[in-house]
């Protein structure tokens, strides 16, 4: 389910009739206090994080004056929740609260229908009151039934001018939520002020994933589960799941940093969910601390694992590559092995790898991998599915210790002379093109030829696509084999360049 922020849930509220407190986001001190200033009085700071118990952790606080809302801005900016930044904070003018209440929607399924739950107090700890809330069950199309939701209110013990009140807000829920097909949508608290009105001073929303593409103007970069705001490398994978549907591509950052317990962070590439869950649990078990999850399954292309691989080792700091998922894919792990074997090489790989490729043709995606590791200055070790992760995950450990401490830096991909002089034939592929030295084709054309199974030839003198522009396009996996199978064979005359948007321009500001 796709998160939005408190100050985007209460743009939603606002538009379907709730009263919220007068508010905006600051990105600076400065512009925080100028906010305050405008509303003049004391004000609530509030840090724009996905997650609960921000008071706690200090993320929600009252400012008098300019200085403290300098101060508490300045402090909460430069705050990290989990192992990411905090970029804005909710400024609002603080409201006089006579009562507090708690109010919700959300999907239930069980019942497969909408639910309102509604509790006559709000605030921390509504979990541990399970008892005192009351369900209000809703038809999809016409909201919460009237009856159940006039009794749910009438025992609250306020007048019945704040019991229609109170009524009212429940049906603008279901109307909010329905508006923008939240999975859920909560109030919480919903206060009666002490001028007698209803204002919404908190909320959390979450949407449908499958909703988020009739939705734009929410302006969710991401139709995906977080515990935090997109990153820009987050931004880079999910461009690329969506311009290659050939398999899976799943890709969430984790941690920035190990603490000082672990043995380093390290690059998580799985496929398949059960086996890559043992899998983290078995490097995770070994003392390291994972960076990223990464999963490519579901026969991916080539080409995706080779992204995969790029946008894993775009994270700083890496101690090892690690790589392990289920042992029984069902896909043609050579595919996989080819992508990752292209990303090492033109990354120069200098942190060992680890790489458990179980399923179809793992005997060939690991000789893939012992070839490629003679070309690189670390080991890449290639497993099958008989090798436990536990096995592979102790084995790393060993790697990684004679390492010495040697960290990943990320850096540009390697790119032959002749394609930096733009001197060779081109031919298009999907999302990148295929790259011939000219002047080295009556030499290599024999290798080319062999390795691209025939999809490269010669005419007149040249090299040629042997398929018609559209269908030779997607061969991308099998011309990137043929680029890799050119690279062991010492042959510099052939390149296959796979573009991703985003990624060199992201690595170029971080170095």
């Amino acid at each position: 389910m796709a998160r939005l922020h408190e100050y985007q849930g209460k743009a939603i509220l606002a538009a379907n009739g709730f009263k919220v407190p007068r508010g905006r986001t600051a990105s600076s001190a400065e512009e925080a206090v100028a906010i305050a200033k405008e509303f003049g009085g004391e004000v609530v700071i509030k840090i724009q994080a996905w997650t609960t118990g921000r008071a706690e952790i200090g993320g929600v606080v009252f400012a008098k004056s300019a200085d403290d809302v300098r101060a508490h801005a300045e402090r909460m900016l430069s705050m990290k929740v989990g192992q990411f930044p905090v970029e804005a904070v909710l400024v609002e003018e603080k409201i006089d609260i006579d009562r507090e209440f708690f109010l919700s929607f959300a999907i239930d399924d069980a019942a497969r229908a909408p639910m309102i739950i509604f509790a006559a107090g709000g605030g921390t700890g509504i979990e541990e009151r399970a008892a005192a809330t009351r369900r209000i069950p809703c038809d999809v199309n016409q909201g919460p039934l009237d009856s159940a939701a006039t009794e749910a209110v009438a025992a609250c013990g306020i007048s019945q001018k704040h019991v229609k009140q109170l009524g009212d807000s429940i049906r603008k829920l279901f109307a909010a939520a329905r508006s923008v097909e939240a999975r859920s949508l909560e109030i919480n608290p919903l206060v009666l002020s002490k001028s007698g009105e209803f204002v919404a001073a908190d909320c959390r929303i979450t949407i449908d994933d499958y909703a988020v593409a009739r939705h734009p103007e929410l302006g969710i970069e991401i139709a995906r589960e977080f515990d935090h705001p997109p990153t820009p490398l987050e931004r880079v994978a999910y461009a690329v799941e969506q311009s290659d549907h050939r398999g899976t591509f799943y890709f969430a950052q984790l941690a920035t940093a190990a603490p000082k317990e672990s043995k380093g962070l390290v690059g998580f590439h799985g496929a398949g969910g059960g086996g890559s869950m043992m899998s983290m649990d078995a490097i995770v078990n070994a003392g390291f601390t994972i960076a990223n999850f990464t999963d490519t399954s579901g026969n991916p292309s080539a080409s995706k694992v080779y992204r995969a691989a790029r946008i894993i080792l775009a994270q700083p700091d890496l101690v090892g590559y690690f790589g392990s998922g289920s042992g029984v894919a069902s896909q043609e792990q050579y595919w996989s092995a080819y992508g990752l074997a292209k990303a090492f090489w033109e990354l120069d790989l200098d942190i060992p790898a680890v790489i458990r490729l179980g399923g179809n043709t793992e005997d060939r995606a690991v000789d893939i991998l012992r070839r490629m590791s003679k070309l690189l200055r670390v080991p890449v070790e290639g497993y099958r599915k008989a090798d436990t992760p536990a096995m592979i995950a102790a084995r790393f450990a060993e790697l990684v210790a004679e390492g010495k401490g040697a960290k990943w830096q990320p850096r540009l991909p390697l790119v032959p002379k002749f394609v930096k002089n733009r001197s060779g034939t081109t031919l298009p592929v999907k999302n990148g093109r295929v790259w011939i030295d000219t002047a080295q084709w009556p030499k290599i054309r024999p290798v080319v030829e062999t390795h691209s199974g025939g999809l490269i030839v010669d005419r007149e003198g040249a090299p040629a696509a042997a398929l018609p522009t559209e269908e030779f396009a997607t061969k991308d996996s099998e011309l990137l084999a043929c680029d890799v199978e050119c690279r062991l064979a010492g042959i510099e005359g052939f390149y296959l360049e796979l573009h991703i948007p985003g990624l060199d321009e992201l690595l170029a500001r971080s170095s």
